[in-house]
């Protein structure tokens, strides 16, 4: 069984980034400028967003860190976004998921300029991923994607069960696994918490995604002998063994699945460094654009 090092996978990816980012300040080009929205104090959401800022420190990219309060208006948030949209010094931003109940996700998602949306979620930028068109693919799929290649797993012909169906990594990662591409090819199924049958799908999987957000959902039982899994899934589960009180746990019982699997990804260290490297691959990409 080999373990899926998506942390050490994304610190590869950022020192290519800094390399080339190296090489634009030496032909006096202007660098990548990443911008994140954080609206209220949601704890999960200010470690995220502090990640991908000191990311941004540590390839040289500059980054504006915009903390809105709790209390912050659909109207006013839609303003911020507009100015950040208009703003030539801003090449990518991100409005960090969830918004506190007052303000329409799907509304904020829209307003944002699809040459800027470097999380992916623009309906313009899924519209041109499904159609296999050049775009800014979401960025925990891409990461995804990006550790499948890096490890040279062979998915072209094989079975693969994306277990969730969200917009942010189920559906896409079904739709891109399918395209004729490096990491992809494959015959795809998308099961989830309702779907019949659910074990005996898995079960015949070579590649299985697990997005289900439910912890440790995925077990040993529902597994066959040397299947590559990907745990997407991040929760804190009470443990009174721990200092703080609590583990962080995957969408996969890792316990009963590693000893079957030929590759999986541990959470943390897996699918989340390489959701942060992708998302300053688009941000380059974005620069690159622009210039």
């Amino acid at each position: 069984m080999t373990i899926l090092d998506g942390k050490k996978v994304s610190n590869d990816i950022k020192e290519e980034i800094a390399e080339h980012v190296k090489a634009m300040v030496s032909k006096g080009e202007k660098v990548p400028h990443l911008a994140a929205i954080l609206v209220g104090s949601d704890g999960a959401s200010m470690t995220y967003v502090n990640a991908k800022v000191k990311a941004c420190e540590k390839i040289g990219f500059e980054s504006t860190l915009i903390e809105l309060p709790e209390y912050t208006s659909e109207e006013e948030l839609l303003d911020k976004i507009h100015e950040l949209n208009t703003n030539d010094d801003i090449d990518g931003f991100i409005v960090q998921l969830p918004l506190p109940g007052q303000i329409d996700e799907q509304k904020v998602l829209m307003a944002v300029d699809p040459d800027k949306d470097v999380d992916g979620f623009h309906p313009t930028n899924v519209g041109k991923m499904a159609l296999d068109l050049p775009t800014f693919l979401p960025a925990t799929p891409f990461g995804i994607m990006e550790l499948l290649e890096r490890y040279q797993i062979e998915t072209s012909g094989k079975n693969v069960v994306v277990m969730g169906r969200s917009h942010i990594v189920g559906r896409p990662m079904s739709i891109l696994m399918s395209q004729k591409r490096p990491a992809g090819d494959a015959t795809v199924t998308v099961v989830h918490s309702r779907s019949k049958n659910l074990k005996e799908i898995t079960k015949e999987a070579d590649i299985i995604v697990a997005a289900i957000g439910i912890s440790e959902f995925l077990t040993g039982d529902m597994v066959k002998e040397d299947v590559v899994v990907i745990d997407v899934g991040i929760t804190r589960v009470p443990d009174q063994t721990k200092k703080n009180g609590y583990r962080l746990a995957g969408d996969v019982h890792f316990e009963s699945v590693s000893k079957k699997a030929s590759y999986i990804t541990p959470v943390p260290g897996g699918v989340g460094p390489m959701t942060i490297a992708m998302l300053l691959k688009n941000t380059l990409l974005a620069r690159e654009r622009r210039a």
